[in-house]
């Protein structure tokens, strides 16, 4: 009897219905808690205008929501790893009940305290790096698409809250609303915490580069390669919260209702949360890095054009296309990541990206309010964003050549 060679059998996809189960999960907690943020946006003004403070305070206030976030996330991504992320996910709910309800004190510091600590270090930080961690583990063919499904709360949250905040702000002010926000969350996040199931085994965790691989990256050591890879999301960052810190703001400035300036920033946060689903698409065909590049450069125009833009129409326009380009950054940081180092590594380098990039949305929320208060319009911090995202658009470009140029030297060889 003549033997044959086995024929090879392509290993079994760890994807399931319940991989979807938890993914629609968590997207809908990020739905929740990133509304918390937006109250501080949407009440920018009367927010200043009550505490007796210039714009960069509650702007200062919006941006260590995301600073905490970013800090809080490295040592979050390690203990929902331990714990589970239901646990850290319930935390961080009630961690930003308790931010919503002490940033009403009337004093800048409580506003601090409340957004930097309790709603970012405590509480987002609980949610943000641990799910982006957790469900890249449920995924391996279409993981990119499950996390810019993932990813999209955000944007979601961007164009669910904003109008209802503006209604709420101007009905029973920017103090109450805080309050009856901190009860919605803490309402709809715990019992959407019991859904959030643990990944499959270890074993059958859906791997990114084998092991030994991390060796080098792009032919570097791979420190070199994550901090170029932590500097481009610091620096793609930084305008990428611009619009979304000041929107409403600057139309207030330009004799603009505040109703359509939230209807304006809802337009770019759900334009953002529509093509973010084209971007997870797109990512699963050519990879992390050339995504990252495509939006870094569709945001990059478009935050041109709105430096230029002064009418309402026009405004609309170039908010729907910002949305579209800076939606498919983030995802595309933890999908190249993935693709780039070991599954098991996951835990400590996908926060430490997402420190940066949070320290850039931090970063630019804060200096487009401080430069605004020193010359009294918004025209120069949206062209110090521009030249942030042509530095990241340098870094990412170097790492994509890089990347491409390597199988062709192997294949010379």
């Amino acid at each position: 009897m003549l033997d044959f060679p086995a024929t090879p059998v392509e290993p079994a996809s760890i994807e399931s219905r319940t991989s979807w189960v938890v993914a629609f999960a968590a997207l809908a907690v990020t739905c929740v808690s990133f509304g918390a943020p937006l109250v501080a946006v949407v009440g920018l003004r009367p927010i200043a205008a009550d505490l007796g403070s210039a714009r960069s305070v509650p702007a200062l206030a919006y941006s260590l929501a995301w600073l905490g976030m970013a800090v809080g996330g490295l040592a979050m991504g390690r203990i929902a790893e331990r714990v589970g992320v239901r646990w850290t996910a319930a935390f961080g709910a009630a961690m930003i009940a308790l931010g919503l309800v002490v940033s009403t004190g009337g004093s800048p510091w409580q506003l601090y305290v409340g957004y930097g600590l309790l709603i970012g270090l405590l509480g987002n930080a609980g949610i943000n790096a641990p799910l982006y961690i957790y469900v890249s583990h449920w995924f391996d063919r279409r993981r990119g698409t499950a996390l810019a499904l993932i990813s999209s709360g955000q944007y979601v949250a961007g164009a669910l809250w904003p109008p209802l905040f503006e209604r709420a702000i101007a009905a029973v002010g920017w103090r109450h609303t805080m309050m009856l926000f901190a009860i919605v969350v803490v309402a709809a996040i715990l019992p959407l915490a019991l859904l959030l199931r643990r990944p499959p085994l270890a074993g059958h965790v859906a791997a990114g580069a084998p092991a030994g691989a991390a060796a080098r990256v792009l032919g570097w050591p791979p420190g070199v390669a994550l901090a170029l890879l932590a500097l481009a999301s610091f620096c793609c960052c930084v305008p990428m919260a611009m619009p979304q810190g000041h929107l409403v703001a600057l139309c207030g400035d330009l004799g603009i209702a505040p109703a359509q300036g939230a209807a304006m920033l809802s337009l770019l946060l759900g334009s953002a949360f529509l093509s973010r689903q084209f971007w997870g698409w797109v990512a699963d065909r050519i990879g992390g890095l050339r995504t990252i590049f495509s939006a870094s450069l569709c945001q990059a125009a478009a935050l041109v054009a709105l430096a230029l833009t002064q009418d309402e129409t026009g405004l609309f326009i170039v908010s729907a296309a910002f949305g579209f380009g800076f939606s498919g950054i983030i995802p595309a940081y933890v999908l190249a990541i993935r693709e780039l180092f070991p599954a098991a590594e996951a835990a400590w380098r996908v926060p430490v990206v997402l420190l940066c990039s949070g320290s850039g949305m931090a970063a630019g929320a804060w200096l487009a309010g401080a430069i605004y208060d020193r010359v009294g319009y918004y025209g120069p911090a949206f062209a110090a964003g521009v030249g942030f995202n042509l530095l990241n658009l340098a870094l990412i470009g170097a790492l994509a050549l890089r990347q491409r140029a390597r199988p062709l030297r192997a294949l010379a060889a």
